[in-house]
């Protein structure tokens, strides 16, 4: 994993206290994170990089709100993580499908046609998360800890932050963008292997 070890619970405790204020419900919260990310969906469909990526920045800024919310109010519940675990994967989607329609037009390409790229991406960024949940429901995985274990190169925050900075550095050339979508096309797929790695294995140990 690539995500650094920070001590985020005092900046979540805070952003908690601030935005609990408001009366709004964590799971309202989770639900308002969709809509700079459609807005963000729609700047990318029109070519505005930059304004998308400030949506989808502003999407995951909301995102973080809901869970602070819960916790300093005490209002964490199993149904709010699944919530928040949906809408995760719709925001996720829709910064794919913008960049599909943002990076067609390009006539520029890295070894492999850019659409190909995406698509790799998009896969490897839904199967690790598949792969755990299947694990579960198989009974292969079961014990919390031992899905922590399970890790793997690049999570969905990591391969958030470094598809941001692809964004920000294809608002001054489009065609390092690209760079960034295959890199992590394969980090991203990279992780998938590592995480069935770590279940096959987890398997033999006599775990399941």
């Amino acid at each position: 994993m690539l995500r650094s070890k920070f001590d985020t619970d005092r900046i979540s405790v805070k952003i908690g206290l601030i935005f609990s204020g408001l009366g709004i419900s964590p799971n309202v919260w989770t639900l308002l994170a969709l809509i700079p990310a459609v807005f963000g969906f729609l700047s990318l469909y029109s070519g505005d990089i930059l304004t998308a990526l400030i949506l989808f920045l502003i999407s995951g800024f909301i995102d973080a709100v809901d869970g602070a919310v819960a916790r300093v109010t005490g209002r964490v519940t199993a149904m709010g993580a699944f919530l928040d675990g949906v809408i995760d994967r719709y925001v996720e989607i829709l910064i794919y499908l913008g960049l599909l329609f943002f990076i067609l037009p390009m006539e520029t390409e890295f070894y492999l046609p850019n659409a190909v790229w995406l698509a790799l991406l998009i896969f490897g960024a839904l199967m690790p998360t598949y792969i755990r949940a299947y694990a579960d429901h198989r009974g292969v995985v079961t014990e919390p800890e031992d899905h922590k274990k399970m890790g793997g190169l690049l999570e969905r925050a990591e391969r958030l932050s470094i598809l941001y900075i692809g964004m920000l550095f294809g608002c001054y050339d489009p065609n390092f963008l690209i760079y960034f979508i295959a890199i992590l096309a394969i980090l991203a797929n990279v992780t998938a292997l590592q995480r069935i790695w770590f279940v096959v294995n987890y398997g033999k140990r006599g775990h399941a």
